[in-house]
């Protein structure tokens, strides 16, 4: 198994670490990738050595997609090869995961209408306008895709992504 990420500076430390060590337990290989090469910094200082750029990605390869929130996702979703691989994955049913404002990525995308899903309440709105059915929920699961509101959220949100790769 193997699991991409996304994301650049100002991502959730939290909301990066926790799912990426939550899915190396369960012995997925787990790359991060973002728009440059190199390490990374979240909002709380800590730091991650990106393995990939986002031209370097082969959706093909993985069998899962994760979108940590923070500010990052407002960066991301203004790179049309994220929203590529995005797209991808809805189109072969692979499973995303995404919390807080990583949900940014997936409106951006253009693949939220007529699902259901949860995020940051400050962008809700933006949610729903999207065409997605939004709920306040730890977790929100809908076909291939999880999402959860925030680092509280955690551990429904890791719980939820193990299932969907035993499915």
């Amino acid at each position: 198994m193997k699991a991409l990420m996304i994301s650049t500076d100002n991502f959730e430390d939290l909301e990066l670490f926790y799912p990426l060590h939550r899915l190396k337990e369960e012995g997925v290989t787990v790359e991060l990738a973002s728009k440059k090469g190199g390490p990374i910094t979240g909002k709380h200082g800590y730091s991650i050595g990106v393995d990939l750029t986002l031209d370097e990605v082969n959706p093909g390869e993985y069998d899962i997609l994760v979108l940590p929130g923070g500010r990052a996702p407002e960066k991301v979703r203004l790179e049309e090869r994220a929203l590529e691989i995005a797209r991808f994955f809805f189109r072969e049913n692979k499973p995303v995961g995404a919390i807080c404002h990583g949900v940014q990525i997936l409106v951006s995308a253009g693949v939220m209408e007529g699902r259901r899903a949860t995020c940051y309440i400050g962008i809700r709105d933006d949610l729903k306008l999207a065409g997605a059915r939004y709920e306040d929920k730890e977790v929100v699961v809908d076909g291939n895709l999880v999402t959860s509101r925030n680092p509280d959220d955690l551990y429904a949100f890791g719980r939820e992504l193990v299932k969907k790769l035993q499915e």
